[in-house]
């Protein structure tokens, strides 16, 4: 039986926050990064988690009380982790590895300290902040706790001596080499680092990234260019940018939220265009992000040598491109283009039937070119779930369906004052 539209949003919210629920370490909140055994968690995913918990308690997915507990877990669990120089540490100069253990809570993999990740972290916590506005003790605290949390993150230091942020830091060499430069994620967490009350980024930080930017004409239309979908869509989760501008996009005569409705429509025609000619490509299918894939793996398909990769950036209308999509990012463009976003969903859900014995939803991606048809006949599918592909299914289709998360954001002060100096001005600021 094929549900009405509010009943499949419903439905994949909350199969999407079934994730958080189940995947979730109780000791520490952490949240694993993909349902691969004994991997380690996502400190992005973990911030998507503190996002979605209140989506959660509105929806009725979860109580109040239980959310509450889950939150303040998490938020004691990075207040008191260790942060310093020693390669164990889980943080420093208030920012955290990418990976972390998830039963020490310690660093994973001798991986980076990363700016980024630790921005939707920080974002997360905020999002706590803001919701949770009752008198208990425990309340008090997550709005206690979320507001050090973002004020012991070092942003200058984060610059490393330079105009622009860098991507991270290890201790066994120091800050990577490379630096946020380009239209990409990056718009978030250059807000984050001008509205901090205690070590904010110079105003210049902001004008140096966006001197980078790439406009270009694709498709039939302008747009501020980022190729993998995700880029357009997750500062989007706790900012609105309806109406509001900052120097570049005032010049072009739009904002950023129409920009990512015209990204959105690039993608999808992109795959009407299907210039490469991989199969299943069409209007209903589409969606080219950072995601899993069939690879790394060379096969010749109906005469054609293919080269599949494993996880990498996929975008439109560049690539790379090795015909596998990702349902969720076109789901999380629901705000911007519900009308080529909302079909696909039962297209997804009952042609491709990718949500078949699933519990939490959509897998991360598919690959109809790809020959393996060992587990389903659709082609190749990913074996896992991922906590960054599920956040954005909830947080997103909440702000298509209610904007909660950009209601609650606008009453923050340190995001409204990272817009203002990055010169956003206009609508709701």
């Amino acid at each position: 039986m094929t549900l009405s539209t509010d009943a499949e949003l419903t439905l994949l919210q909350q199969e999407a926050f079934s994730y958080f629920l189940h995947e979730t370490s109780p000791v520490n909140g952490l949240v694993i990064d993909k349902t691969e055994p004994d991997w380690p968690a996502s400190i992005a995913a973990t911030g998507l988690a503190l996002a979605a918990y209140p989506v959660g308690v509105q929806r009725g997915f979860v109580s109040r009380a239980l959310a509450v507990e889950r939150t303040l877990r998490t938020l004691r669990f990075f207040w008191n982790s260790p942060q310093g120089p020693e390669p164990d540490a889980t943080g420093h100069h208030g920012f955290y590895y990418h990976f972390l253990d998830m039963q020490s809570g310690r660093r994973a993999w001798q991986c980076e300290l990363s700016t980024v990740d630790s921005g939707f972290l920080l974002a997360g916590a905020l999002t706590a902040g803001a919701y949770f506005d009752g008198k208990s003790a425990d309340e008090q605290e997550i709005r206690t706790r979320a507001d050090s949390l973002y004020r012991r993150a070092d942003w200058q230091w984060a610059q490393n001596h330079g105009d622009t942020l860098t991507h991270g830091w290890k201790p066994e060499r120091g800050f990577l080499k490379y630096r946020w430069q380009g239209y990409d994620e990056a718009l978030l967490l250059y807000i984050l680092g001008l509205g901090s009350p205690t070590h904010p980024l110079p105003e210049s930080s902001y004008a140096a990234w966006a001197s980078t930017y790439q406009w270009i004409h694709s498709y039939g239309l302008d747009y501020l260019y980022a190729g993998p979908l995700f880029t357009h869509q997750l500062s989007h989760i706790w900012i609105d940018f309806r109406g509001i501008r900052d120097a570049f996009m005032r010049a072009k005569g739009i904002d950023y939220f129409e920009n990512s409705c015209r990204a959105s429509l690039v993608q999808h025609r992109y795959a009407i265009d299907n210039p490469h000619k991989f199969a299943g490509y069409r209007e209903g299918c589409w969606g080219f992000t950072a995601s899993d894939g069939p690879g790394p793996d060379a096969r010749k398909v109906d005469g054609v040598v293919r080269k599949f990769y494993g996880y990498i950036a996929r975008g439109a209308p560049f690539g790379p491109d090795d015909g596998t999509i990702a349902p969720w990012a076109a789901v999380a463009s629901l705000p911007f283009a519900p009308d080529i976003v909302l079909p696909r969903i039962n297209y997804y859900v009952y042609q491709l039937k990718l949500k078949n014995n699933h519990p939490y939803g959509f897998k991360a991606t598919f690959n109809l070119t790809h020959p393996d048809r060992s587990a389903n006949p659709f082609g190749w599918r990913s074996p896992w779930h991922y906590g960054l592909n599920q956040g954005p299914i909830i947080l997103m289709i909440e702000n298509y369906r209610t904007g909660l998360l950009w209601q609650w954001m606008r009453d923050c002060p340190y995001l409204v004052t990272g817009l203002r100096r990055a010169g956003f001005s206009g609508g709701w600021l």
